[in-house]
């Protein structure tokens, strides 16, 4: 999943903020759910990237760095994105066991 810099270290900037008492903190780019959306957007383009610079090598129209770097890019992607689910579902059980 590639999110860029600037998103990320504004989003850090947002989020470092302290709101004023009583008040919630308002982002001047977008929700959270955007955040997610373009995340999950990117890992999905991301996949199907290494997908196609795959089937171009197995047709004799790619090198084979830009197969080792879009498969590398894709397994990465992968790999974070299982890591996030498995942290979501934990918080989620967390919050679950919790007495009320």
């Amino acid at each position: 999943m590639t999110i860029g810099l600037a998103s990320a270290a504004a989003a850090y900037a947002n989020a470092a903020k302290p709101a004023a008492p009583g008040l919630a903190a308002r982002e001047s780019g977008g929700s959270f759910g955007d955040l997610l959306k373009q995340a999950a957007e990117s890992a999905i383009g991301t996949l199907k990237e290494g997908e196609s610079v795959s089937a171009q090598a197995l047709a004799g129209k790619a090198d084979i760095s830009e197969v080792v770097t879009a498969v590398s890019n894709a397994e990465l992607t992968l790999q974070t994105v299982t890591a996030v689910r498995d942290r979501v579902i934990s918080a989620y059980q967390d919050i679950m066991r919790m007495p009320i």
